[in-house]
């Protein structure tokens, strides 16, 4: 499964629907949670169980239901009885028993299960609850967090600086993400970039991103889409050298250390190569 760019469309505007078709996002996650104001819910199932329905996707779909911990989560679900997303994104979610959860819930109401992605420290219990996910693996397409709704809960006054960067909390938080996404053998994926219009900011925010070994990235405007992907797809010198280091590797195979360029390598370097690859055959 792809997830360079992962979309963010509300659930109650058909237009943005229609419009975020164009957009080459690898994934659309068509939104009934944040993104809808109480009142409109229900119409934004309609609406989202109606796209879903459609006869032709532009992408992987997901929908974001609403927290488990609110009867909204299985109205959600209820929706879906008649469609088919390719994922779900579940907001709030606090390690194995919610994902145990939400699959015993989509098994009661006869719906089959899908792949979940966890927005995965949107909660002070959540991020003590990241080492959870590894054993739950099969049931994932990745995971990804959340800088808006941690500080809220704790009362911090902000997560990010004026430069757009994390304050010290939020840092903690993603780099706990990324390693537990690794752990799990699941795509990392960033989250936002608020500032929509700050294409120069999204270009260093998304390229920092991918040096750290997140592989794909949440965004909340179409604008965004094509740098994320950029960001995201290996370039073509990055494949060459790659390849190199897999020939290199092949060619003396009972050597652990080969000399490439100047540069001394070893087996992270072999298995960097290999990995970049794979990303880049998906690509």
């Amino acid at each position: 499964m792809k997830l360079r760019s992962l979309l963010f469309v509300p659930g109650d505007r058909p237009d943005q629907m229609e419009k975020a078709r164009s957009a080459n996002a690898d994934a659309l996650i068509l939104d009934l949670e944040d993104a809808v104001a109480p009142a409109h819910k229900a119409q934004a199932r309609d609406h989202v169980a109606k796209f879903l329905a459609s006869a032709a996707r532009p992408a992987q779909v997901f929908v974001r239901i609403n927290p488990l911990s609110l009867s909204l989560a299985d109205q959600d679900l209820a929706a879906l009885t008649d469609s088919s997303p390719d994922g779900l994104v579940l907001p709030k979610a606090e390690g194995a028993a919610s994902i145990l959860y939400l699959e015993r819930r989509l098994g009661a109401l006869g719906l089959p299960f899908r792949p979940i992605l966890p927005i995965a420290t949107e909660t002070p219990l959540a991020v003590f609850k990241l080492a959870e996910y590894a054993p739950l693996a099969d049931r994932l397409c990745g995971l990804t967090w959340g800088a808006e709704d941690l500080p809220a809960a704790i009362g911090a006054s902000q997560a990010r600086l004026s430069d757009g960067n994390f304050t010290a909390p939020y840092e903690i938080a993603r780099a706990l993400t990324l390693f537990a996404a690794h752990a799990a053998g699941v795509p990392a994926i960033e989250t936002v970039y608020p500032a929509f219009r700050d294409n120069d900011g999204l270009t260093r925010y998304a390229a920092r991103a991918a040096r750290d070994g997140f592989t794909g990235m949440l965004a909340i405007h179409p604008g965004q889409i094509a740098v994320i992907n950029a960001a995201f797809t290996p370039t073509p010198e990055a494949v060459a050298r790659a390849q190199r280091i897999v020939q290199a590797f092949a060619q003396d195979p009972d050597r652990g250390v080969i000399d490439l360029d100047g540069a001394m390598l070893d087996a992270p370097h072999l298995k960097q190569a290999r990995q970049l690859l794979a990303r880049a055959s998906t690509g």
